[in-house]
């Protein structure tokens, strides 16, 4: 039975460590083990709070997502180890302290109290008697009177207390917002809603909102021609220095180059000290990953379509010198002529000026192996990222799961998803595309004439 208690984190996937590991404190009074239970419960309610917050965990923060799997794997693997360890102790070794005494306080609570000896009198001041010499101020002889009052019974306050305490003060009720001490200036990393909606961005006004993602807050504009455009204000703000700055908007001046087939154009870029933004056309339609949660896989010969859209894309992309670095479906949105990629070159511009550089650029789930690696990408990686959002499109389902980043992670770099879904005319493509060797795998321009021919 002990091995089986010491085993619940590792059949609940550590969400039992709390119970049995507060079972361990209640038992052996142990301090440790008691703020032990503090962190496993603390790692429990972040993640609930989490999935809670965010309905697609794709929005999820880096540095929460980060938070979320080191308190998961801290309460799986590290409760199974302290499990395993004090289970001995737990069941079988001696009781506790205040256990051990209970039953020889309890024998000496039963016993009378000793008789208290009596004092004999003083005899009275008399001829013989000179009375007894003053005491010196502070000296104190005999028994020390009590420190305070018995327990039960209020202090009394007397001058040498001071004055009362006045009354509490104020106080907020209720959760604390995490943006309540957010700046309100554009590109704070504060939720993309009308509160924290700047007015104006350059030549630009801003009118609405239409998302937030992991790279900034995507806001609906109008340019001085009355043009809508989508304004992407990004987190990662960029240093003060001209060096980082000036490879900035390398990157997305290379970004305008790219041809416009099949790709939202990007119109303007402005960088600050404080501030970055990329403006790009603006697309009137729905994202692919909300076009499948809501109306469910595509069927095969709108997929056929969306594979030589994108395939295409992404061949005009790369001819531009470019690695777009986090295709994905929330990247394709579906137009009112046709699929549209957005958001090439913003990620490598990223990775050079953010502040967190050794942070990875993506979503694991359409990661290429070299790029979870942290090896040099480069078009290879987004013809792996194409086949990947094609079983998404073919299935509604991500093709290396949707469970825990470690599992996500071990499966792209070890395993092959499941291509039956797919069109026959894809199937081959998209098992070329996803050979985990760059080098194997199939240009963008080859993946697009395949599909022709």
């Amino acid at each position: 039975m002990t091995v089986l208690w010491a085993l619940v984190p590792l059949f609940t996937c550590g969400f039992g460590t709390p119970f049995i590991i507060g079972y361990a404190a209640y038992r052996r009074r142990s301090p440790w083990l008691i703020i032990s239970t503090g962190g496993y419960v603390l790692s429990v309610v972040i993640f609930v709070i989490a999935v809670a917050s965010y309905d697609d965990l794709e929005l999820l923060p880096p540095w929460l997502d980060a938070t979320m799997t080191v308190g998961l794997l801290i309460n799986w693997i590290g409760g199974l180890i302290q499990a395993l360890i004090i289970r001995t102790k737990v069941f079988y070794g001696q009781p506790a302290p205040h256990q051990m005494n209970q039953p020889h306080q309890m024998s000496q609570m039963n016993q009378p109290y000793p008789p208290m000896p009596v004092r004999p009198p003083m005899p009275p001041p008399g001829p013989g008697f000179p009375p007894p010499p003053p005491r010196p101020a502070g000296h104190m002889t005999g028994p020390r009177p009590p420190m305070g009052p018995p327990m039960g019974q209020p202090m009394p306050r007397g001058p040498q207390m001071g004055p009362p305490m006045g009354p509490p003060q104020p106080h907020s009720t209720g959760p604390r917002s995490p943006w309540r001490d957010a700046a309100t200036r554009p590109g704070a990393n504060g939720p993309a809603d009308g509160s924290n909606r700047p007015q104006q961005l350059g030549h630009y006004r801003v009118i609405g909102n239409l998302g937030k993602g992991g790279q900034g807050s995507v806001y609906l504009g109008v340019d001085p021609q009355g043009r809508k455009v989508a304004i992407k204000v990004l987190h990662a703000h960029i240093a003060g220095d001209e060096a980082a700055q000036a490879r900035f908007l390398r990157e997305v001046e290379a970004a305008r180059r790219v041809a416009p087939f099949s790709t939202a154009r990007v119109l303007d870029v402005s960088v600050t000290a404080e501030l970055a933004y990329v403006v790009s056309e603006f697309v009137d339609g729905q994202s692919l990953d909300q076009l499948v949660r809501e109306k469910g896989p595509r069927p095969e010969d709108g997929l056929i379509r969306l594979a030589l859209a994108t395939s295409g894309a992404l061949a005009a992309i790369h001819k531009a010198g470019i690695v777009h670095r986090d295709f994905k479906p929330s990247n394709v949105l579906i137009g009112a002529d046709g699929p549209r990629v957005i958001d090439f070159g913003i990620a490598k511009a990223l990775d050079q000026v953010t502040a967190t550089a050794s942070q990875i650029m993506g979503t694991p789930a359409y990661m290429s192996p070299e790029q979870l690696a942290g090896e040099v990408v480069g078009p290879k990686t987004d013809v792996f990222s194409w086949a990947a959002t094609m079983i998404f499109a073919a299935t509604g389902r991500t093709a290396f799961g949707d469970d825990t980043i470690p599992a996500i992670l071990n499966r792209v770099i070890n395993h092959q998803p499941d291509l039956s879904a797919l069109p026959a005319s894809l199937r081959e493509l998209a098992r070329a595309c996803l050979d985990k060797r760059a080098e194997n795998r199939p240009s963008a321009s080859d993946v697009m004439l395949g599909i022709v021919h």
